[in-house]
């Protein structure tokens, strides 16, 4: 005899395999979600460290700025401090050379010859005065050229003029200061 199976074999089928599609659904979708959240949470902490590293960095560069700008003007302080350095050191070496312009003036300024103004430009002097004859003027710049602190004479100009009632010649005179050296100096000081 012919069996016929008259359950619904095809639908219990069919159910099974979309209870089997809406599971295999359901975890394929539980898996996507739990893989997307710890690709989101580890993103969101290496964003989070990154930002963290940056932040250490700014202040780390602003304690840097300050310390550069501590720096900058300690060297402008130290410049500052040079220039003062050797502007007193000028004054010191240049303090001398004005004893030694004068003393020297005293010792070689010859009868008949008077100073009227005497101006210092570094070492060159500018020199006018009066001189009873040419002669005298030119005993003055061999007296200038021999002296251990004098050099380089040159007469500018030289006119005829009168100084209290006298006929006098008035000429103005270019020399320089010789620089010495200190040992030098002293042992010429001495004599």
């Amino acid at each position: 005899m012919i069996c016929i199976n008259l359950l619904p074999h095809r639908e219990e089928k069919r159910r099974a395999r979309q209870t089997q599609f809406i599971i295999l659904g359901v975890i394929s979708l539980s898996l996507g979600a739990v893989v997307w959240g710890l690709v989101h949470v580890a993103i969101g902490t290496q964003i989070g460290y990154q930002e963290r590293r940056n932040d250490y960095l700014k202040q780390e560069t602003l304690i840097l700025d300050k310390q550069i700008d501590e720096i900058k003007k300690l060297r402008e302080q130290t410049k500052s401090l040079l220039e003062r350095k050797d502007a007193v050191e000028k004054l010191q070496s240049d303090r001398a050379s004005v004893v030694h312009l004068l003393d020297q003036m005293l010792r070689i300024l010859p009868d008949g010859v008077s100073i009227k103004t005497i101006k210092q430009s570094g070492d060159t002097i500018n020199l006018v005065g009066y001189a009873q004859s040419n002669a005298r003027v030119s005993t003055l710049m061999r007296a200038i050229e021999d002296s251990a602190w004098l050099e380089k004479p040159s007469l500018v100009e030289i006119h005829a003029n009168t100084a209290n009632g006298a006929r006098v010649s008035e000429f103005t005179l270019t020399f320089s200061l010789t620089k010495l050296p200190a040992v030098d100096a002293a042992n010429s000081g001495r004599n």
